[in-house]
């Protein structure tokens, strides 16, 4: 039984988002999903102040650790799979980070279309 390669907004083979911190709705490193991934951590965004606190007032405290879920906080400049409905929100309310098209997966697009994630592209 062969593996399904997940892919990318680009049509490509999806790249890991982040190691450090550990990343991911399967804590892999990359944004999978699947069924039973009900918040859909699409895409792979590098997360900035606005965006922490914008999050934080959406009530998905991002900062704080919680070493219970093995989570250390984000600080801005972490790249995190965020879920695909924050992101639209934070892009409604002028506050969407830049995101990672490598490591996003295709199916974000199912809710934004790629020109829209293209305008977010993080540079290198």
């Amino acid at each position: 039984m062969t593996k399904e390669v997940a892919l990318n907004v680009l049509g490509e083979p999806l790249v890991p988002c982040s190691f450090d911190p550990l990343t991911g709705f399967f804590r892999d490193g990359c944004c999978k999903t699947d069924e039973n991934d009900l918040g859909r951590h699409l895409v792979c965004a590098v997360v900035t102040k606005a965006f922490l606190q914008f999050s934080l007032e959406k009530g998905n405290d991002l900062i704080t650790p919680r070493p219970e879920y093995q989570f250390p906080g984000l600080v801005p400049g972490d790249q995190w799979c965020l879920c695909i409905s924050r992101w639209s929100e934070a892009l409604a309310a002028n506050c969407a980070p830049q995101i990672k098209l490598e490591s996003t997966h295709i199916n974000a697009l199912k809710t934004v279309p790629l020109d829209t994630l293209k305008q977010f592209e993080a540079s290198e």
